[in-house]
């Protein structure tokens, strides 16, 4: 006999039906392979008590601070884990519940129902200005194409163009001068018909140059100002592309000066499902939305770490999570490199990301991603021999 801890299988209920097991029984224990675990801030400690008793009764848990049971505060923090199968049982109990557990109900149905991992794609990204922070990303018409055509052939699914660097500290540019800078790239990519060898993004905020990308054939928009502009979304609605709405806090001039969040997962939440609001108010379907937590965008490296650890965290909006901190300089802060040297780190962060739900990765190093990706692919479906 050999015995010999395993890793969470990628797809449970497969395993299981793999390993011999009856499809029911499969289903059944594929709900028990999963253990969730769910932050509450500021709680009623009457609701935390109730909650505390209910997730018992189901075999579920939740952690409260001393003198809960007692209430010493009118309200706690509290960490609620259990399996999918628990939580949707609990979940259900909760709805009929007081002291505001009828919202811890129903997000905990929400998160359970966007669970399910999507294809990894890779966004390459092509920078047709002078000031991006990451000098190899710059290029020029001619040199631009070709590095198109050679982000096709390492693998990019998606190719990311933009005319005006969003560094910490850059200056705005005129929106005329933004078009003149792609414009010539635009017309190369319809000229040689780029467009149907991958996906197009332009990342940009400025209507008019949005909709000259739009008519070049683009079929997504990168909104690092997170929608901001109701014509973005008009123009993304208008030509059937896709939308990433980004989080930043302020402007890229001001936005790395003395960044101040409470819990900035909260926070990007609130602001995600204002804008998702605004979006499908603009007549845009949730399924043509991608979220970036915006990664560097007026954040400290904690805000950092916190938002790339509960990533998956913002699966529950239902929407893709796009992830984008090629070569930045939180990687930097923790292990001291140039951005030229910052390649290991960025697959660290994005292979991390992917793990925890995200399905776009917007990076620089196309090969090499692709190249990592796929072994982690094959790493996670790897079965048990």
């Amino acid at each position: 006999m050999r015995i010999y801890r395993i890793d969470r299988p990628r797809d449970p209920a497969k395993a299981w039906q793999t390993l011999g097991c009856e499809k029911k029984g499969a289903a059944i224990m594929a709900q028990k392979s999963d253990l969730l675990f769910f932050a509450l801030k500021a709680l009623p400690v009457a609701a935390a008590n109730i909650l505390k008793q209910d997730a018992l009764s189901v075999g579920a848990e939740l952690a409260v601070p001393r003198g809960t049971v007692t209430c010493q505060n009118e309200k706690v923090d509290a960490v609620l884990m259990g399996t999918p199968r628990q939580l949707r049982r609990l979940a259900r109990k909760e709805k009929a519940q007081p002291f505001g557990l009828a919202k811890v109900g129903h997000a905990v149905e929400e998160a359970l129902a966007h669970t399910a991992s999507r294809p990894v794609r890779i966004m390459g990204v092509i920078n047709a200005n002078d000031d991006s922070f990451y000098p190899a990303s710059r290029f020029k018409e001619g040199a631009a194409v070709a590095a198109l055509e050679r982000m096709i052939e390492e693998g990019a699914d998606i190719i990311d163009i933009g005319g005006v660097s969003s560094r910490p500290g850059s200056d705005p540019v005129p929106e005329a001068e933004e078009l003149a800078r792609v414009a010539p790239i635009l017309e190369a990519i319809k000229r040689e018909r780029l467009y149907e060898r991958a996906l197009f993004s332009i990342d940009s905020y400025a209507p008019a140059v949005i909709a000259r990308a739009l008519e070049s054939g683009f079929k997504m928009v990168n909104d690092i100002t997170g929608l901001s502009n109701d014509a973005v979304g008009e123009l993304a609605g208008r030509y059937g592309a896709r939308l990433v709405i980004m989080h930043m806090r302020g402007t890229p001039k001001t936005m790395q000066e003395n960044p101040d969040y409470d819990d900035v997962v909260a926070e990007v939440d609130a602001f995600f499902a204002k804008r998702i609001e605004r979006a499908e108010a603009l007549g845009l379907a949730k399924e043509a939305l991608v979220l970036d937590v915006g990664i560097g965008f007026g954040k400290r490296l904690a805000d950092n770490l916190a938002l790339l650890k509960h990533h998956a965290h913002f699966l529950h909006f239902g929407c893709e999570l796009l992830i984008g901190a090629s070569r930045k300089s939180m990687i930097d802060a923790l292990s001291p490199a140039p951005v030229t040297a910052r390649l290991p780190g960025t697959l660290a962060i994005h292979l991390e990301a992917v793990r925890r739900g995200a399905s776009i990765v917007r990076c620089h190093d196309v090969a090499e991603h692709r190249q990592a990706l796929t072994l982690q692919s094959a790493i996670e479906q790897g079965g048990v021999e």
